[in-house]
Order: C-alpha cells, then sequence, then structure tokens
C-alpha cells in the first residue's frame, strides 16, 4: 500500500447525519483514535441526530446548518482548524429530484459552491495551507458524487470508468455532475486541494424509508405489496455503506490531489433479483416462507428517464490499496438485521425515523 500523502486530524463532514454521512463518521471514529468530527447537516427530512447516536461526543460535535451558508461555513472551517472537508450534503432520491428539481439545484450547486468557496476562503486567500505546508502538513477537500453522472449502460456495455463522458439523465444527476465540475474547476482555477469519487448504490443501516432496500424490508415486514418499477430489469452495482466509508477514507489519505476515483461493489443485480434477496433475507431473520414475501412484488409504472443499468470499474481505486471486503451476502443480512431489530423495538411513530415509515 502506498504511503499517505495527507494525515486529517480534524475533519468538517457535510451531511454527516445522514445515511452515508453517518456511516462514515462511525466508522472513521472507530478506526482513527486521532481524529475528531464537525458535522455539518441542516437536517432535512433525510438527516437525523439519532443517526450518530454513539458517537464519541469528545470527537464528533453536530453543528445544524445549511451548506449555502457561506459565512457560517467559512466560519466553521476557519474557527475549528479543519484541516479535511469531506462533502457528502446533497439531496439524492431521484423520484424526488423529478417532481421539485429545485432543491437538488440549490443544495447540490449553489450549496457545494459555497462550500467550496468557504474552503478557498479559510485555506487559500487566508493564507492556512500556505502556512501548512511550511508546517509539512496539508489541506484537502474531498467531494462525495454518484455514478448516475455517467448516465446509463447497454447489457454489454464495459462499466463507467474515471473517464466516461458525462450524460446525467435526471435533475439529480444534472446536479451532481454540475457540482463535480465546480470542484474541478475551483482546483484547476483557485489550486484548491481536491480529491473525488463517484460511487455505485449504496445499502446498509440507517438509510432513509424512501430507498429501495428499506422501502423492500418494510413491505415484507407488514405484508404489503412490494412497488417495482417497469419489469424490474433494470441493473445497479451494490456498495455495503462501511465499504463505502473505507474508501472515501483511503482516498482522503492516499488519493493523488485534483484526482477522481470511482467506487463500485463488483456486485450487479438486477432490481427484480435484488428484491428476491432482499425478501429471502428477511425471510431468514424472521422465520418466513420465503415464497410468500417474494409473493409481494408488484409491478409499477416506471419513473421518467429510468437508466437501465449502472455498472463500476473501480480499478484506479484498488491499484491505490482499497479493497470492498464486505460479501454481499454478509452485508444484506447485517442490513435486514438492523431494520428487523429497530422495527421490533419501535413505536408506528419512530418508523419513519428508524427508515421504515411510508415513503
Amino acid at each position: 500500500m502506498t504511503e499517505p500523502v495527507h494525515a486529517p486530524l480534524r475533519l468538517l463532514v457535510t451531511g454527516g447525519a445522514g445515511f452515508i454521512g453517518s456511516g462514515f463518521v462511525h466508522w472513521l471514529l472507530a478506526r482513527d483514535a486521532g481524529c475528531s468530527v464537525v458535522v455539518a447537516d441542516k437536517l432535512t427530512y433525510a438527516g437525523d441526530r439519532a443517526n450518530l447516536a454513539g458517537a464519541d461526543p469528545g470527537r464528533c460535535r453536530l453543528e445544524v446548518v445549511d451548506i449555502c451558508d457561506g459565512a457560517r461555513m467559512a466560519a466553521l472551517i476557519g474557527d475549528e482548524g479543519i484541516d479535511t472537508v469531506v462533502h457528502l450534503a446533497a439531496e439524492s432520491h431521484v423520484d424526488r429530484s423529478i417532481d421539485g428539481p429545485a432543491a437538488f439545484i440549490h443544495t447540490n450547486l449553489v450549496g457545494t459552491y459555497t462550500l467550496i468557496e468557504a474552503a478557498r476562503t479559510v485555506w487559500i486567500q487566508g493564507g492556512r495551507a500556505a502556512a501548512a505546508a511550511k508546517a509539512g502538513s496539508t489541506m484537502r477537500f474531498h467531494h462525495v458524487s454518484t455514478d448516475e453522472v455517467y448516465g446509463d449502460l447497454g447489457p454489454c456495455d464495459a462499466p463507467f470508468r474515471e473517464d466516461t463522458p458525462y450524460q446525467p439523465s435526471s435533475p439529480y444527476s444534472a446536479s451532481k455532475a454540475g457540482s463535480d465540475h465546480l470542484v474541478r474547476a475551483w482546483a484547476r482555477t483557485y489550486a484548491l486541494p481536491v480529491t473525488l469519487s463517484n460511487c455505485s448504490n449504496n445499502y446498509g443501516p440507517r438509510q432513509h424509508g424512501e430507498k429501495l432496500l428499506p422501502t423492500v424490508i418494510r413491505h415484507c415486514l407488514n405484508r404489503t405489496p412490494i412497488p417495482v418499477y417497469g419489469r424490474g430489469e433494470n441493473v445497479r452495482d451494490w456498495l455495503f455503506v462501511d465499504d463505502h466509508a473505507a474508501a472515501i477514507w483511503h482516498i482522503v489519505r492516499h488519493g493523488v490531489n485534483g484526482e477522481t476515483y470511482n467506487i463500485g461493489g463488483d456486485n450487479e443485480w438486477t432490481n427484480l433479483a435484488l428484491v428476491g434477496r432482499i425478501c429471502d433475507a428477511v425471510a431468514a431473520e424472521i422465520g418466513a416462507d420465503p415464497a410468500e414475501l417474494r409473493g409481494l412484488v408488484q409491478f409499477v409504472s416506471d419513473r421518467p428517464g429510468h437508466d437501465r443499468r449502472y455498472a463500476i470499474d473501480a480499478a484506479r481505486l484498488r491499484a491505490l490499496g482499497w479493497t470492498a471486503p464486505t460479501p454481499f451476502a454478509d452485508g444484506l443480512a447485517q442490513t435486514v438485521r438492523w431494520y428487523v431489530s429497530r422495527a421490533a423495538g419501535a413505536g408506528l411513530g419512530d418508523h419513519r425515523r428508524i427508515g421504515l415509515g411510508a415513503a
């Protein structure tokens, strides 16, 4: 493995009360005792203080703030001595972006612009980066994006590479593509020290109930119809959230400044096949009949512009020394167990918070 090129001590994690953000925070605090984290989260419907439960309060603090508030973000980066920003805050649900694209443009584009300007103001214009370099230290802004910026693939097409042209299909993916371009432009024009990553679909604990896995688990537990778009033939590459956290940390510490890294699970499933696997995992966890749960599948009208297939070529990141160690069966079982245990101990009013409310 290559030697680290950046040694983070004080991190700002935007969107850290959300699904992937909180997963990253918990993973990091459990593995690097030398780091402390400030979480910046607006606590929209997709964020929850409870997602940070158990995080060491001496090393992790939540600031409820909108990333579009430039003065607050600059103050946080400056006053807290932040040397590393991990930018995860985003509106991320494709269906919501189709129904209401404005919020996605505001958060994903304006928010990213505001945040990189705040980092530039403190680190570059304020001289922090130069002073740190003299002291043998570094700064780094890591921007987390999605494979959806690349558009979609045919059944026999090679997986997305970092040099695959952008062809976003939805307001969500278009807003993320724009944010990627902004970060790269600030790196080139203003010498902002950045790395970027584009990941495949994540699954794991703490995911909001509107997403596919929590939705299927919820309907299995309630014995209600499981909605599947079209004929369930769309293909996605699935990545366990802890493996994504490990990849982000590896890039932050080892990645080449200005470089982009794709993160994938080498784990492609059609939506219908995945739903079947989830039904089987829920059945195994609660002692139900798998055939009964699979029989709940109900095909519904496809959404507009639904991408056919995503697949990630993560060779560049593997060459840097990262691997995705969690077998899919193990990650799925952990995920199902987490949701089932929360459902068993929660009242009806808690179901949305734990990802099991109506989506």
